[in-house]
């Protein structure tokens, strides 16, 4: 197992039928006293261990999720599922989203979770793990994890933008500015939205304390593509 891999571990779900329909994703069991870390921090763990579904009340029902992908996300009473999601931190609902592991990991390597917790609120634009696939070399992301924290930490502020924006936000502000300084217009509307010329939303508007994440489909930014090269090539 790689550097990244040991990073990218996220907690078990009991999804055998999504897992079949994502026969890639390589989804670990995150280590018990880490999960307790983090779950004790915020004081919302179950008797499992997992987020509970108190936050329901807190915001007036389920979050209504639309992207081609959601289908295939946890829901209903499942770990992970939308609504038990709504009341945690950003960085702890990204951990139960399996579709993420790769940009969760990249959060916790580039210590960013204090930039999740603006006063305003932030939305996270959350590449998938094929995403980071199609993008990053192995070698790469080693590199990204390992050593270049600050390019890490620039790459993930492309995908962090200032305010706590739903869907229908994004589409209807026409243009966002990331936390890095970058302009992305926003088109689309309906259940997906097109950001700038390359990445597209497919799952969106998953609720957490003071955020809302839509998982995008392509990485943001303007690092090379580096997938197919080096060693460590997928």
């Amino acid at each position: 197992m790689n550097a990244v891999d040991q990073l990218a571990t996220a907690p078990s779900r009991p999804r055998r039928a999504a897992r079949r329909r994502h026969p890639r994703r390589r989804l670990a069991a995150l280590a018990a006293v880490g999960l307790s870390l983090v779950l004790a921090g915020t004081g919302c763990s179950g008797a499992a261990g997992r987020p509970t579904v108190g936050a329901v009340a807190a915001t007036g029902g389920a979050p209504i999720l639309r992207g081609s992908l959601c289908d295939l996300l946890p829901s209903g009473t499942e770990p992970g599922n939308p609504a038990s999601l709504a009341g945690e931190p950003p960085e702890t609902a990204l951990q139960w989203i399996p579709v993420v592991t790769r940009f969760e990991a990249a959060v916790r390597a580039a210590d960013l979770a204090g930039e999740l917790h603006g006063k305003q609120g932030v939305t996270v634009l959350a590449p998938t793990d094929d995403a980071f696939e199609a993008q990053f070399s192995e070698d790469n992301l080693d590199q990204l994890f390992l050593a270049d924290k600050d390019k890490l930490r620039d790459l993930l502020r492309e995908h962090l933008v200032a305010g706590s924006l739903s869907l229908s936000d994004l589409v209807a502000a026409g243009e966002v500015t990331t936390l890095a300084g970058t302009k992305i217009k926003v088109t689309g509307g309906g259940t997906t939205a097109r950001l700038g010329d390359k990445a597209d939303t497919v799952c969106a508007d998953y609720r957490a304390t003071g955020a809302r994440i839509h998982i995008i489909n392509r990485v943001l930014g303007n690092l090379p593509v580096t997938a197919g090269t080096g060693d460590g090539s997928h």
